[in-house]
């Protein structure tokens, strides 16, 4: 079992979640919803944590394919449900941006393999209901 320990820090809505070991991060919510905007949103650390957990993904198989990976960035943009409590991811778009020795073949199969396979919170999201898609680009 994992335990993460939440406390408010700032203002009414500012948290500081730790995990089991020792890492913290900030949430709040905007100015507009009342808080400090002194943390990332939690909805937005679902998209974080998507970035994340498909990166590790990657990084790992294209190392064990004996890719030599030099840049390594992603971009991810999200859609929720709009008028609706609560207010879903209903898309999600992700862009892998990947530099160095790769051979293109392996970097959209390692992306195809955490989408699809390996991530558990691609398919978390996906069990919301949320689409995915993504691309691969390769950088010189």
């Amino acid at each position: 079992m994992i335990r993460i320990e939440l406390e408010r820090t700032a203002g009414d809505y500012g948290f500081e979640a730790k995990d089991t070991n020792g890492h913290v991060i900030t949430t709040d919510t905007s100015h507009d919803g009342g808080g400090s905007n002194a943390g990332v949103r939690p909805m937005q650390m679902l998209l974080m944590a998507l970035g994340g957990c498909a990166g590790i993904d990657v990084v790992m198989i294209l190392n064990k394919q004996r890719q030599t990976i030099t840049h390594f960035k992603m971009y991810i943009d999200g859609e929720r449900e709009t008028g609706k409590e609560p207010a879903l991811w209903t898309n999600i778009h992700v862009v892998y941006e990947l530099g160095g020795t790769i051979d293109a073949d392996k970097a959209d199969r390692a992306c195809q393999l955490s989408m699809d396979k390996y991530c558990s919170v691609a398919e978390t999201l996906r069990r919301a209901g949320a689409n995915i898609t993504w691309e691969v680009k390769l950088t010189a």
